[in-house]
């Protein structure tokens, strides 16, 4: 009977990904670069979310932007348009993650020497982008009020991965069917002790207190 090997693919994958996340991390914290990488749904808010805090941070923080899609330009244009600091689109080619070889070869092309901060906007999706290690120092998940206070329950690793979380369009909770303290529960169920920041970007309301959650773990 013939010998049958099992290769464990996506474990190995992993692996070698987490490797190559914690070289680029170093690499980073080397060149002193603070690399924040924000996960979300689609239509979460993450851009208009960006644009109000990189507009505070630039006041003290050099700030480059990367953007990724699977196609288009929109996100990197805007960012540019409405803060002024360089941006980049990076495009997957139809994957709905980064490697963090990707997000390597994508800070390569952008070029960060007069960046200290830099931002990655990820691919709206709950599941892949958990998965990937992208070499950030810090994963900011979004979560909006109409996606539902199920989901830490329904996407665990994408909440357990967190270093803080957003609660996003605030504004919308008499609308929807969204019990904001359940939803913490929920977040704290997968992840113990964690910061979570109710917000409303198009309001104005609770941009400052995430924003001064932010530059509190930043380290330069």
């Amino acid at each position: 009977m013939m010998d049958i090997k099992t290769v464990e693919v996506k474990e190995n994958l992993l692996i070698e990904n987490n490797e190559k996340a914690q070289q680029l991390r170093d690499k980073l914290t080397q060149k002193g670069v603070f690399f924040i990488n924000v996960m979300a749904s689609p239509g979460s808010g993450k851009t208009t979310l960006l644009v109000k805090l990189i507009n505070r941070l630039k006041a003290n923080y050099s700030v480059g932007v990367m953007e990724a899609d699977i196609d288009g330009d929109v996100d990197a244009e805007r960012i540019n348009r409405l803060t002024g600091v360089p941006s980049i689109q990076v495009h997957t080619s139809g994957a709905c993650h980064l490697t963090a070889q990707m997000v390597e070869d994508a800070i390569n092309s952008f070029g960060i020497k007069d960046i200290n901060l830099l931002i990655l906007e990820n691919v709206g999706n709950l599941v892949c982008p958990a998965e990937f290690d992208t070499g950030a120092h810090l994963n900011l998940v979004l979560l909006s009020i109409p996606e539902g206070d199920d989901k830490p329950l329904k996407y665990p690793l994408m909440f357990e991965v967190a270093d803080i979380v957003a609660i996003t369009k605030i504004d919308t909770l008499p609308v929807f069917n969204f019990d904001l303290e359940k939803c913490r529960n929920n977040i704290h169920y997968r992840n113990k002790g964690i910061e979570v920041y109710p917000i409303s970007a198009l309001k104005e309301k609770g941009i400052d207190e995430l924003y001064q959650a932010i530059i509190e773990k930043i380290k330069l």
